[in-house]
């Protein structure tokens, strides 16, 4: 009798913290599906790049790069709104301009979508709680909330886990697991702004920086500064 294997659907942006849950889901034995979101973000480019490098890394058979232009029409946020500068002046306190409204709900309602397509056992992304200051839809709660309309909203017998192992660690804890699990954070990119160089300043990239420092490590790919 062959053993079931279980399935996992990863929404990687090809950003660092996401990269890492998908190596760790890979760790836990789950094959993993992998979904990457273009939604008009001022870096759509260079992360779709990040995304292909990264499958390609975990030998990833099954994946989807879904397009989801309507953020653009919606704007409200710097991420996909040019008339909005991204904010470079340092973290921002309170509900920051990057953020894009509902963006991880209407994520994880398309990723489970696929998830019971493939009969999967459960969703990987990759929050952390050190954004949820400003994020909402970063929030333990917030995943919980999801996970249960989730299975509500569902067939009887799909039954999924939102997994997000990032969620309580720092940036300097997601480095050095990165760097312990040979994660190749060189084909990562986290800079709001930026597609050839990232601009070090915006909120993304000083997080990304601060983790590295707090690592004792050095960054590999190219900054602006």
């Amino acid at each position: 009798m062959h053993k079931t294997t279980k399935k996992a659907v990863c929404i990687l942006s090809g950003g660092m913290d996401s990269t890492l849950a998908s190596y760790l889901a890979k760790n836990d034995g789950y094959e993993i599906i992998a979904v990457h979101f273009n939604y008009g973000q001022r870096t759509e480019h260079k992360e779709l790049e990040c995304f292909r490098n990264i499958c390609i890394e975990l030998e990833i058979k099954e994946k989807y790069e879904i397009n989801i232009p309507f953020f653009t029409q919606i704007g409200a946020s710097a991420l996909t709104d040019t008339t909005i500068d991204i904010p470079l002046g340092g973290i921002e306190t309170g509900v920051p301009i990057t953020y894009v409204p509902f963006r991880n709900g209407i994520f994880l309602s398309i990723a489970t979508a696929i998830a019971e397509k493939h009969n999967a056992q459960a969703l990987f992304i990759g929050v952390v709680q050190e954004d949820s200051s400003g994020y909402p839809d970063c929030t333990d709660e917030f995943i919980l909330k999801m996970e249960s309309a989730i299975n509500q909203g569902t067939k009887k017998e799909t039954k999924l886990q939102i997994l997000t192992p990032l969620v309580h660690m720092t940036k300097g804890e997601i480095v050095k697991k990165a760097l312990k699990m040979n994660v190749p954070l060189k084909y990562t990119w986290s800079c709001y702004k930026n597609e050839k160089e990232a601009c070090g300043l915006c909120d993304s990239c000083r997080l990304r920086l601060k983790g590295f420092q707090e690592a004792n490590e050095i960054d590999t790919i190219a900054y602006a500064i």
